[in-house]
């Protein structure tokens, strides 16, 4: 089996959807994780891929580690890795996967089921959290696919092929639910951090600059902090943080008379050389001439 990967602009191969090894040829698989897998010969799943197929892994064990677009997402039993088409991704040297795979060609579900089922919703978080309700309805959607799939005797091709677009579909429609409303829960969690974090910086901007100190003081990891503050305003914690400290310094040159060393000491840079070196990196002006231009 010759190894047809594409090599991108980038330098990353890019993985066609392995028909020959599919039951009857058709243009999805289903089966238990394992090792030994691959896409294609001489395609190591551990280092940076692209695929141009749909991955849905289903995790019977863990905890996984799994890289998805240059995030580490962690992954335990009862949760799902969903990978689209053009997604970079890389899977662990060291965690041992375990569960059910599903892969499937773009092309092998009608446009419609694919609008329904949002397989190109590349907004939406690739790992899914279901709660057991949830859980239990795509693990016997997704065994009744493994079945159908797995069954080639019953049925001519056409109608295998055909049952197994319905099983498929209804499977993907219980994901889409989890992935969008998954998508709403992490907003409204992201909506709640990033106010806790705004609330604290305007209080406390002028004696902390610290973005670990925050994410401390507020009971989160840095990374949610970073994801939080992100999807609010699309700047790093740092940015934000730097941007209220910018707006107070201006706010005091241009309204006071204090001296340029007492500004600094006001938002948290005691040494003066640090304030007008912090000041001017981020206005492109020193605060003397920032002061000038407005009297």
């Amino acid at each position: 089996m010759a190894d047809r990967s594409i090599q991108g602009g980038d330098g990353i191969d890019t993985f066609p959807f392995p028909v020959e090894l599919s039951v009857g040829g058709v243009g999805m698989q289903v089966g238990p994780m394992g090792t030994g897998r691959t896409w294609h010969v001489d395609a190591p799943l551990e280092r940076v891929h692209r695929i141009d197929f749909h991955v849905v892994l289903l995790f019977g064990a863990g905890p996984v580690r799994h890289m998805v677009d240059f995030t580490e997402y962690e992954a335990t039993a009862g949760d799902l890795l969903w990978i689209r088409p053009g997604q970079v991704h890389r899977f662990s040297r060291t965690s041992e996967y375990r569960g059910t795979v599903l892969i499937m060609q773009p092309g092998f579900l009608p446009r419609s089921t694919v609008e329904a089922t949002g397989l190109y919703r590349y907004d939406l978080p690739p790992l899914l959290r279901p709660d057991p309700a949830q859980l239990d309805g795509l693990r016997a959607a997704l065994a009744q696919l493994r079945r159908e799939y797995e069954d080639t005797a019953t049925l001519p091709l056409t109608l295998h092929t055909a049952v197994l677009r319905h099983s498929l579909t209804a499977f993907l429609l219980r994901l889409a639910h989890l992935a969008a409303s998954s998508a709403q829960a992490l907003r409204q969690r992201s909506d709640s951090t990033f106010t806790l974090f705004r609330d604290a910086v305007e209080r406390d901007f002028a004696t902390n600059h610290s973005v670990s100190a925050y994410a401390d003081a507020l009971g989160y990891s840095r990374r949610t902090l970073v994801r939080a503050v992100r999807a609010a305003t699309g700047d790093t914690p740092k940015a934000f943080i730097d941007k209220r400290v910018v707006l107070e310094a201006k706010r005091l040159l241009a309204h006071t008379e204090l001296p340029i060393g007492r500004v600094g000491v006001a938002v948290g840079f005691p040494d003066a050389a640090n304030f007008s070196k912090f000041f001017h990196q981020h206005t492109e002006q020193t605060p003397a001439a920032f002061r000038a231009e407005l009297r």
